[in-house]
């Protein structure tokens, strides 16, 4: 045998134990990780969604059911919002009628939201879903019913707010609700239509999600790559090294490959037959090494703080700070009690499109009726923690009132007024 065949035959060999140990070692390619994947496979969307902008309404709703992060804004919003609420009757009303007016205005809330289901949960339940459609989708729909005798408000039946369309008709933006081919114009008196930051440009409203969907997959990718890494790195493992044995003298080519071979399979289930309490035991050209993680404390951490700016930024997103979601870093109680306030702030802001829409519900449930009084809705924005400041910023202003008065500054039925307003 030549000197060249020789090494032909080494480097075959060589060759040959790579290639078995690549195919014993090699893992199973790793599932697609893509936002993107998920959502053509959960949102089917078509050509039509995409031309008539419904697409941002499923992904708004394919953000908020998969992501917690996004789920926990929308939950965090909508429940701030949904405070407890009454309807105030305005002083002009009848003290007759005033009981009997309240008692129908708290029926009418109690069965004016009926679900898919035929269950009517209640005023509750009735703004969760309100506050929910309005933050997530940007905007909340649907028709008022009267009760058959016309003795008053019977239903209000939101409608899916991802069919409705602007159109321009002779240079006027119109609204049109599409289903089953079919447009239904909704420039009707018994259609309410409520746009989160609506204007010109965005007359659907404008949904608190619209900023961070790209935030929302570089957060989501993060948690994946983590998972995978953790998974892969995260626990030590043993690496074989098996060295093949001498050629011995005189030995064939193929008698040389089915030894190495043999050794070779011999050596990885002599490996993988080891229970955790035993020891393999090897000639010296076999070397076992363990793969783990050298500082997993600082990888930690550098994941912590890489996922915390996701966070931090879905929060800035969707304007909530991130100790209302559960997250603590550290802030200080007058901090914390600042950034709340300016979300309480931004809460009644729009708490007070939602008071126009009950409002115009129960005024014309009360004309229905008879009853020729107005009301106003006011939300109990108020908590226990901050009963007493409360209370003293009310008795100071009740004072002041009263000195006004008793300087001759004002009348006794202004102050009367003013005292009313302050409760």
């Amino acid at each position: 045998m030549t000197l060249e065949k020789k090494n032909q035959n080494d480097n075959l060999n060589q060759q040959n134990q790579y290639d078995k140990l690549a195919s014993i070692t090699k893992a199973s390619a790793p599932r697609s990780l893509k936002t993107i994947d998920k959502m053509n496979n959960l949102l089917k969307l078509s050509s039509q969604d995409i031309n008539s902008g419904s697409y941002r309404t499923q992904l708004y709703r394919f953000l908020t059911d998969n992501i917690p992060v996004i789920n926990s804004c929308i939950w965090t919003w909508s429940r701030l919002s949904a405070a407890p609420g009454e309807f105030k009757l305005e002083d002009k009303a009848k003290s007759s009628e005033t009981k009997l007016v309240a008692n129908r205005l708290k029926d009418l809330m109690n069965r004016l939201y009926i679900t898919s289901i035929g269950r009517t949960p209640g005023e509750g339940s009735f703004l969760v879903d309100l506050f929910t459609s309005l933050y997530r989708d940007g905007v909340f729909g649907g028709f008022i019913t009267v009760k058959k005798d016309g003795s008053g408000v019977d239903r209000f039946i939101p409608v899916d707010t991802s069919l409705i369309r602007v159109e321009i008709v002779n240079g006027q933006q119109k609204l049109f609700y599409e289903i089953d081919n079919q447009k239904i114009s909704l420039d009707r008196p018994d259609f309410y239509f409520v746009g989160l930051s609506g204007g010109i440009n965005e007359p659907l409203g404008r949904s608190i999600l619209k900023a961070i969907p790209m935030v929302a997959y570089i957060e989501q990718q993060l948690v994946s790559d983590m998972s995978r890494t953790s998974h892969n790195s995260g626990y030590h493992r043993i690496h074989v090294k098996v060295t093949p044995p001498e050629r011995i003298s005189g030995e064939s080519d193929s008698a040389y490959l089915s030894r190495i071979n043999d050794y070779f399979d011999s050596t990885v289930k002599m490996i993988r037959s080891c229970d955790i309490d035993e020891n393999p035991v090897t000639w010296e050209n076999v070397a076992i090494e363990h793969i783990g993680p050298g500082d997993s404390k600082s990888v930690s951490n550098s994941w912590f703080h890489n996922h915390r700016s996701m966070v931090e930024e879905v929060c800035a997103g969707t304007g909530l700070a991130p100790f209302l979601l559960g997250y603590s870093y550290g802030a200080t109680t007058t901090w914390s009690g600042f950034k709340f306030d300016i979300v309480m702030r931004q809460v009644r802001s729009v708490q007070s499109e939602v008071t126009n829409f009950l409002e115009w519900v129960a005024g014309i449930d009360l004309a229905l009726g008879g009853y020729d009084v107005k009301c106003h809705y006011k939300f109990d924005n108020s908590f226990t923690y901050q009963a007493s400041e409360t209370a003293s910023i009310e008795s100071s202003r009740v004072d002041n009132i009263i000195k006004i008065y008793n300087a001759g500054l004002i009348e006794k039925e202004t102050a009367m007024l003013r005292v009313n307003e302050v409760f």
